[in-house]
């Protein structure tokens, strides 16, 4: 890619991972060069690096409305929905051998479910709507006293569909089944409160909302029985022991006391800028689909499908254009994304799927000149949109 190119990009891949706000990055640089303590070290550096990593936890729990002690920090959300789901999986009491959750959860869900499963465990999968949305119904049906655990994502990373965790948490706690949410997608969009969700476990990725990778969180409620991945020394109480990564903690810190400074007006400004790209989309595009539920939706996501081509296709012919497709490709034979799939959707629609996800940085223009690209791209000629010939693999668009 060209300097010229890479200086025009328009970014609207903000569900994959989001730059790094500037206070993020000042906020972590004393902890990569002169604060280098170790926390657990008693001394001057030491315990200001301590000090950091409290600061850090008392602002995500001020984000997520949790004690700050019930804030473990983890490499990510795959590391929190694995310790989450296979932690309380080890601590389970006899006779409780089956997990629910949804058909349309991300791979850091669905791949831990997998393991389990293997070992054999049961695993109930509720299904959605062709709108995108859980059928609330056939999910609080499935909740019975051989339940373990609830998982279910608090918004879906590819459709922006935010699911009914709290209405199913009632009828879970109603049988002594703990609840976990991952919510990687969710914070920062929307607000998100522990005790309004009634969750006990919670899953953060940091690198979703303005801060750095490889870093998250997974909040615990008190007394929550959960079982360790990794073992070792004990910080993070014993959940998740080795020395911490004091950098990546304080910029989730500051990235979660800037997601709460900024949510409302974010969300209004993205909100309206998401439904005018569809508003462009829908008038110059004849027979185009949405797959994002109105309302019930990430304020920032847009899962559209353009007909007649392969989605992949038509990104391929933008490269100013930074977005995700709806397909796996495997040696040149591409195969429907497997949340469209679970939705009803026809594999030859789901083909031509493109999501476009908004951030804070997003404009006006940039909206304009998408729309303007998208449609440019349509004019061009395209290849016949092949058929799929594979299963569809647990990967897909990026969370």
């Amino acid at each position: 890619m060209t300097s010229e190119v890479r200086s025009a990009l328009i970014y609207l891949d903000h569900n994959a991972t989001t730059p790094v706000a500037p206070e993020v990055a000042d906020a972590m640089e004393p902890y990569l060069r002169a604060e280098f303590g170790n926390p657990s070290s008693d001394h001057a550096l030491g315990r200001r690096a301590r000090q950091a990593v409290e600061e850090a936890r008392a602002h995500l729990g001020a984000l997520i409305g949790s004690d700050p002690e019930e804030v473990v920090f983890t490499s990510g959300g795959t590391e929190s929905n694995n310790l989450a789901i296979r932690g309380v999986a080890a601590k389970a009491r006899t006779g409780r051998h089956r997990i629910v959750t949804s058909s349309v959860e991300h791979p850091a869900t669905t791949a831990p479910l997998a393991l389990l499963e293997a070992s054999g465990w049961g695993v109930t999968r509720a299904p959605v709507a062709a709108s995108g949305l859980l059928d609330l119904g056939a999910a609080q049906a499935a909740i019975g006293e051989d339940v373990a655990l609830l998982t279910v994502m608090a918004a879906q990373n590819e459709t922006g569909a935010l699911l009914p965790v709290a209405e199913l948490a009632v009828a879970a706690h109603a049988n002594g089944v703990l609840v976990h949410s991952d919510a990687a997608q969710a914070i920062g969009k929307i607000p998100v409160s522990v005790e309004d969700l009634g969750v006990d476990l919670l899953s953060i990725a940091g690198h979703k909302f303005y801060g750095p990778k490889g870093i998250g969180a997974l909040y615990v409620r008190h007394g929550t029985p959960l079982s360790p991945l990794v073992l070792g020394a004990g910080q993070e109480g014993g959940l998740r022991p080795g020395t911490e990564n004091v950098a990546g903690i304080v910029g989730l810190g500051e990235a979660a006391r800037l997601a709460k400074e900024h949510l409302t007006t974010d969300a209004r400004r993205i909100a309206g800028l998401r439904d005018g790209l569809w508003a462009a989309l829908s008038a110059r595009v004849p027979g185009i689909a949405c797959h994002t539920p109105a309302g019930a939706c990430l304020p920032n996501t847009l899962l559209v499908s353009f007909p007649g081509v392969l989605g992949a296709d038509l990104l391929t012919r933008i490269p100013r254009l930074a977005a995700s497709t709806g397909s796996a490709c495997h040696a040149g034979r591409h195969t429907p994304n497997a949340t469209l799939l679970a939705m009803g959707i026809e594999p030859q629609v789901a083909l031509g799927a493109v999501r476009l996800s908004l951030g804070r940085q997003t404009s006006r223009a940039d909206i304009d000149a998408a729309a303007d690209l998208l449609v440019g791209a349509l004019k061009t000629p395209v290849a016949a949109t092949p058929s799929p010939t594979t299963l569809p693999t647990s990967k897909g668009t990026p969370r």
